[in-house]
């Protein structure tokens, strides 16, 4: 069973190790745990219906409360405090995309507005339920889970468009291949999500980011159908498949997906490095994105992430030892970094590629640790998400953002970023602990992704007036940097008022042209994005 007012399976829970919190209460202060709003009383608030009866529409209380909130902050804000106002008005689950096409035409005819669903995994409001007075329905595609097609010779698959991580997998891997994508969502995500949302898997250096590996598929409009073959390569127009990636549900229901597959590799090994400073680290990642190496991942923490991953770990005694043998490499306690390398493919290969990663990491002073850390961070990697529910169970809020940058802004980008959260709650007279890493590394610059963490209020709607704050003030430093409001969680609600400033005025009118062409109307999953 899932959590129905957290994060993922409800049996799984992930205690902090005593020294982060003791970490915690001197970073930002002692905790202040608030009481969770009780189930009972979000079922009874639930309105009645405003839709017709259809076969395939669920109108359960449960059903329309799980499906009106998505992961952000201010949807767990909304669940735990008891101030979430808005819920569809019934959950419809089609089972074949022909059932879709008939809860389309439903939609039409009653002038109901349809926000799709795939796996509830949105941390930026996709699936927040817009007030007014027209009915709303969410679209589950959660029945839509099967694959359809299969061709080892052209390394193609197609999917119907919400089978979650897990599954692909299992049904790719029963055959000897695999995706690919394993964004930190993966054991709940949908293909069809992470799709329309542009998403990035973790090892994304050698499988692809989605937008390279979604091939072609169905999307069903209010206008009609559109099918996107899986040419190799065309040059006939524009690529129509792009209107798709990113589309957050504003132009129709994406319900298959035809993606590249690739063979399951011999060796997928993740090694740990550490080095001295941030700007040795941050020239070794940069030489080693432009070498152009097969490499799978590069995943580099900055010194207080480093601190505060140690600290995680746990396992006291084996982080003394390796402190002690850091510093004998000359890598001292404060100020180093810690980065994860990512080596896929045949044996000889990979060990080809990792003797010349480790000779650019060698020459910044990187000390290379053997695959213990990797293995660590492999085993656990879908498991840190369980840390918001411990968190907020202590009084803590954690939240995340991240952005793409040039090389030459990273620094000076992460650097803004962080000191403009821990400047956010000074009115309040409260401190907030932020970190960040670059976890996706390209020839021309890189991801910047930032966590934070900071107390929890008295009460939800002060919850919210802090979080605008920190959300503002970070996102504000990206524009000013220049850097891209979102790499991989995609707009919704939250980054949606600073949009503008890197599509520009023709780019929203153009934007804005595009949904109402395939959904004159505006009923699907209005006010998200543009």
């Amino acid at each position: 069973m899932q959590h129905w007012n957290g994060w993922g399976d409800d049996t799984i829970h992930i205690d902090l190790p005593p020294k982060v919190c003791d970490l915690l209460r001197e970073l930002v202060g002692e905790g202040m745990p608030g009481g969770d709003y009780p189930l009972e009383k979000f079922l009874a608030r639930v309105p009645a219906t405003r839709l017709p009866y259809h076969p395939l529409i669920s109108t359960d209380q449960k059903e329309r409360l799980d499906h009106a909130h998505g992961q952000s902050l201010p949807d767990w804000t909304a669940l735990r405090g008891g101030t979430l106002q808005h819920f569809p008005d019934g959950v419809a689950f089609p089972s074949t995309p022909e059932q879709v096409r008939e809860l389309l035409e439903f939609a039409d005819k009653h002038k109901i507005i349809i926000i799709p669903y795939g796996g509830g995994t949105s941390v930026v409001g996709h699936l927040q339920v817009p007030e007014g007075d027209r009915p709303v329905l969410s679209l589950s595609l959660e029945h839509l889970n099967r694959m359809t097609a299969f061709d080892s010779d052209s390394l193609l698959a197609t999917f119907e468009a919400g089978i979650r991580g897990p599954d692909i997998e299992a049904q790719l891997r029963a055959k000897g291949f695999t995706l690919g994508h394993f964004p930190q969502s993966f054991e709940y995500a949908s293909l069809g999500g992470c799709i329309v949302t542009r998403s990035s898997g973790q090892q994304s250096l050698h499988y692809g980011r989605i937008e390279q590996l979604f091939a072609g598929g169905e999307l069903l409009t209010p206008k009609g159908a559109m099918q996107f073959p899986p040419f190799p390569a065309s040059a006939a127009g524009p690529d129509l498949r792009q209107m798709v990636l990113g589309s957050e549900g504003r132009l129709g229901i994406l319900t298959k997906a035809c993606v590249r597959i690739s063979p399951l590799p011999e060796r997928d090994d993740v090694y740990g490095v550490f080095f001295p400073s941030w700007d040795q680290a941050v020239e070794a990642a940069r030489k080693l994105a432009r070498a152009k190496l097969p490499i799978s991942m590069i995943r580099l923490s900055n010194p207080l992430e480093t601190m505060t991953n140690l600290a995680l770990a746990g396992h006291e005694t084996k982080i003394a030892l390796l402190r002690r043998y850091l510093r004998l490499r000359n890598i001292p306690e404060e100020g180093s970094c810690m980065c994860l390398i990512g080596f896929i493919g045949s044996r000889s290969l990979t060990a080809t590629v990792r003797r010349e990663a480790f000779s650019i990491f060698h020459r910044q002073k990187g000390v290379a640790l053997g695959r213990m850390m990797g293995d660590a961070w492999k085993k656990n990697r879908f498991r840190a998400p369980y840390l918001r529910n411990t968190l907020w169970n202590r009084g803590y809020a954690v939240d995340t953002l991240e952005t793409a940058v040039t090389w030459d802004k990273i620094s000076s980008t992460m650097d803004a970023i962080e000191k403009s959260i821990g400047n956010a709650l000074v009115p309040w007279n409260e401190k907030v602990h932020a970190f960040s890493h670059l976890s996706h590394v390209y020839p021309t610059g890189s991801s910047i992704y930032t966590t934070y963490l900071f107390r929890l209020a008295d009460n939800p709607e002060e919850m919210i007036v802090r979080w605008k704050a920190l959300k503002d003030a970070a996102s504000s430093a990206v524009v000013k940097a220049g850097g891209t409001i979102s790499h991989q969680h995609g707009v919704g609600l939250d980054h949606k008022p600073y949009l503008e400033a890197e599509k520009g005025s023709l780019g929203i009118s153009a934007l804005k042209q595009l949904c109402s062409h395939f959904d004159p109307d505006g009923r699907m999953n209005p006010g998200k994005l543009i």
